[in-house]
């Protein structure tokens, strides 16, 4: 059996610190499946195809993740795939709380698929993609938080 996981995420942009999380999941896990989670309640900055694109330049060193999108429950979208795992990240304590309550009710829904937690390094604990993007707008120095190719997508975006 194959241990394929899934990181769910909207990923608007990509940033570093979720990126560290790929990378440590594609460690662990033979596939990993990054999955932007199409929500459409949400106001993007980024098409789900520029984030696709973003996400596939930015992972291109890892051959064992693999990158898509759903519209979707993330649990549908990992029984389709037949994931045994998700994977999340953590920063701080604050994002345990939702967390735990995403967890609980996707167990409820699939008590088969488990959810792991990567806690983030500290040099990325208090990233987030909203904070990147203000930051971004406003023309200050992302290129520690984001890939090169965000970085340069973000100042294209905000060039407009």
């Amino acid at each position: 059996m194959s241990k394929l996981a899934v990181v769910p995420g909207s990923f608007d942009p990509i940033t570093n610190g979720h990126l560290d999380i790929i990378t440590r999941a594609a460690k662990v896990f033979e596939q990993v499946n990054v999955v932007i989670m199409n929500n459409s309640a949400k106001n993007s900055l980024f098409t789900v195809e520029e984030r696709k694109a973003l996400i596939e330049e930015a992972t291109k060193k890892h051959s064992n993740v693999k990158v898509e999108s759903s519209d979707g429950l993330m649990i549908d979208y990992a029984e389709k795939v037949g994931a045994v795992a998700v994977v999340r990240g953590l920063r701080a304590v604050t994002d345990f709380e939702y967390e735990m309550q995403i967890t609980s009710m996707n167990r409820v829904l699939d008590e088969n698929i488990e959810t792991f937690f990567i806690m983030t390094k500290n040099q990325y604990s208090f990233l987030s993609s909203s904070i990147v993007k203000e930051v971004a707008k406003y023309g200050g120095n992302i290129s520690e938080l984001v890939p090169s190719v965000v970085e340069q997508a973000l100042r294209e975006k905000f060039a407009r």
